[in-house]
């Protein structure tokens, strides 16, 4: 009896042992792999030009960067709310066509693609127009700015005014390579820089010098760089006429500060077609509404969950397919939580859900206000009697195209995002009560007619727009232009 019971603690003294031993080895290979990461250091392949903008010259020297990047050509991706597929909004959601009568985007407004596609999609969109006229001309030469690391090359060599000023096309010839290494990185250190003057000056004008930016903060500007709300000012002192990129952050990043940014400097981006009211379109203000939220407010970066690092080989770096994070749950949200990959998407589904339910409402009611104010305008309004409903339907819109325009805010900050859109609503509703009311003093009776907007076409056709015209001009326009340009740019490239 007494030699089993020998024999037994041997055996668990074995086995103790040889856990023991094995957790050491994993422990010890661990530690051995991350001095050998430590360690790690490339012998440069080819050197790199100053602001050099062809992003396989960069590949030569970061391979695993390189071949990353170009996963962002993956389409394939498909989330409950769009996707990596190319989405035509308007023919989802044809109601945006006459919240932007008037306005380039109810021309065309596709759901952006990677960013590997940056410069084909900005050729091929009908609101870069093509050169017929006044009205359907070609968007300013300041358009490429967020496409392309030629962006920065040109500016270094003609500086920032002459790449402000001209039209579109002007500037197609020198923007072929998609956006890459040279928006982002020094070619020297591989530190994060920033390339985009409009970040720069903003910073600026709030007594900020951007180069005191810690390493974890610039993983965030970098993308602030173009995920952003700008507008383009034509009315800076010695610049008059060119339209100059800038960041409205003069009063701070909130909604209501970029508002009164735009109201001190009686800022319009277009005149509605309809409503005729002065009106403000939010382009991308990504990294704003960030900041009010939780993970921003946490030091959490862009970087963290669009980019997160990941290993090959024992090498770590940074992934740079930026993509959904609910496309990487693994790598991006559950670094820090520790739910189910399932839960963590049901939770951001949830908050989507309820984000898009309010500001769907907001929509159909900004709609039924342009309607309702060209009503009045039809039967003789005055313009002392539609001021403030001008006014209404302006900041309504303002903040239902801020939340809509902010990729991402029902994740980034949901609360301040539900916060705008319920604003957004009571403004409208109270813009619709002075409508009916000064409906009632024009003499109208009954119920005004609502067009039937159900589809983009009809949408369309209800704000006059000739978009097969515009169809047909864009691909003369690319079909005799597009090939030089791009001749002229394998001249250019061959003599680097």
């Amino acid at each position: 009896m007494k030699n089993k019971k020998k024999l037994w603690r041997n055996w668990a003294v074995f086995v103790a042992a040889m856990v023991v031993v094995f957790l050491l080895g994993i422990l010890v290979s661990s530690i051995t792999e991350r001095k050998m990461e430590a360690k790690y250091s490339y012998t440069p392949q080819t050197e790199i030009n100053k602001l050099e903008p062809r992003n396989e010259e960069w590949g030569k020297n970061f391979p695993r960067e390189y071949q990353s990047y170009y996963k962002t050509a993956d389409t394939t991706f498909k989330s409950k709310y769009n996707g990596g597929a190319m989405i035509d909004m308007l023919d989802v959601d044809p109601r945006l066509v006459v919240l932007w009568a008037g306005y380039g985007f109810a021309k065309d407004y596709n759901q952006g693609r990677g960013h590997v596609y940056a410069i084909e999609d900005l050729r091929n969109t009908l609101r870069t127009g093509a050169p017929t006229g006044p009205d359907d001309g070609p968007m300013p030469s300041t358009c490429w700015t967020c496409k392309s690391p030629d962006v920065p090359r040109y500016i270094e060599e003609n500086g920032v005014i002459d790449y402000y000023s001209g039209k579109w096309s002007s500037k197609g010839a020198e923007m072929v390579n998609p956006i890459g290494c040279a928006n982002c990185h020094d070619e020297k250190t591989m530190n994060l820089t920033i390339t985009q003057p409009a970040l720069i000056e903003a910073f600026q004008r709030q007594g900020k010098d951007i180069t005191k930016a810690s390493h974890n903060e610039m993983r965030s500007l970098t993308c602030a760089q173009c995920h952003s709300e700008y507008y383009f000012n034509k009315k800076l002192p010695g610049k008059e006429g060119v339209p100059y990129l800038v960041f409205p952050w003069d009063e701070g990043m909130t909604l209501e500060d970029m508002e009164e940014y735009y109201d001190n400097v009686k800022h319009v981006d277009w005149v509605h077609k309809l409503s005729k009211a002065p009106m403000l379109k939010a382009q991308h203000p990504g990294y704003e509404v960030h900041q009010q939220g939780i993970h921003g407010k946490r030091g959490v970066s862009c970087a963290d969950c669009h980019m997160p690092y990941k290993t090959e080989g024992g090498q770590k770096f940074t992934d740079h397919h930026i993509q959904s994070p609910l496309n990487n749950v693994a790598n991006s949200c559950q670094v820090c939580h520790r739910e189910e990959t399932d839960e963590l998407i049901r939770n951001v589904f949830d908050n989507q859900d309820k984000i898009i339910h309010n500001r769907d409402k907001l929509e159909e009611l900004l709609v039924r206000a342009h309607v309702e104010a060209k009503q009045c305008w039809d039967l003789g309004a005055t313009e002392e009697q539609m001021k403030d409903i001008l006014h209404g339907i302006r900041i309504g819109q303002w903040r239902w195209d801020y939340a809509a325009a902010s990729h991402g805010g029902s994740f980034h900050a949901p609360v301040e995002t539900g916060r705008v859109i319920a604003r957004g609503i009571d403004i409208t509703q109270e813009t619709r009560i002075k409508l009916a009311k000064l409906l009632i003093k024009l003499g109208f009776e009954g119920e005004v007619d609502y067009p039937d907007i159900s589809t983009k076409a009809k949408a369309q056709e209800f704000i006059g727009l000739p978009v097969e015209k515009l169809k047909a001009e864009k691909e003369r326009f690319l079909k005799e232009l597009a090939p030089k340009w791009d001749e002229e740019a394998e001249k250019r490239e061959s003599a680097y």
